[in-house]
């Protein structure tokens, strides 16, 4: 008999391994704009039951900007900081109680900006091993939202829209998933780590 729990780090580690291959081989694409604030957010993984899932925060309306819209776990990089990686893990540990030492980053995507503020998002992709106890802040953040990728990857699940963002045409996706809606800035991050994550599902 496999042991089940052993089996599930197998297919966790493979998929680790080949995930953190398929990111360090692209080429981070980076925006530079002086009249950008440079910030990071977090796509944490984790294998759970059988799949794989993303986590997503939804946020409070005591912030200031982005109020109750669902994001992934992130914020604007700090002087003291020194990388935006740290800047992504230290809000992880400020909103959700992550540990930064318990996440396996995985590697980068390319940055986006948002088109409501005037923030440029570098995205770090991490994986977290599960069950994890997270600690909602209650100020920032107001609910974590599990979402397995296999829903997100359901075709009716993502509808799209162009809009014009900085003068340019842009596409815009929407992630529908119980009731939910994940778009912006979040949602162009996601669109591009899940294609990346089916490349790396088809080549197994």
């Amino acid at each position: 008999m496999v042991c089940m729990g052993c089996r599930g780090g197998v297919i966790m580690m493979a998929m680790e391994q080949r995930l953190r291959e398929a990111l360090s081989r692209r080429q981070k694409q980076r925006i530079i704009d002086a009249k950008r604030v440079p910030s990071a957010v977090l796509v944490p993984i984790y294998y759970k039951q059988g799949q794989y899932y993303i986590l997503f925060t939804k946020r409070t309306e005591k912030v200031r900007e982005h109020k109750g819209q669902i994001s992934f776990p992130g914020g604007a990089y700090e002087e003291g900081d020194g990388s935006l990686l740290t800047t992504a893990l230290r809000e992880c540990a400020e909103e959700i109680g992550l540990v930064p030492g318990e996440v396996q980053v995985l590697g980068e995507l390319d940055d986006t900006i948002t088109a409501t503020s005037s923030y440029i998002i570098s995205p770090f992709v991490g994986l977290i091993l599960w069950p994890y106890q997270f600690k909602v802040d209650g100020w920032e953040t107001e609910e974590i939202i599990e979402v397995p990728i296999s829903a997100l990857q359901d075709k009716d699940c993502l509808h799209q829209e162009t809009e014009v963002i900085d003068s340019e045409a842009v596409t815009s996706y929407f992630y529908h998933y119980q009731g939910r809606v994940i778009w912006g800035a979040t949602a162009r991050i996601l669109y591009q780590f899940l294609d990346i994550f089916a490349q790396v599902e088809r080549a197994a």
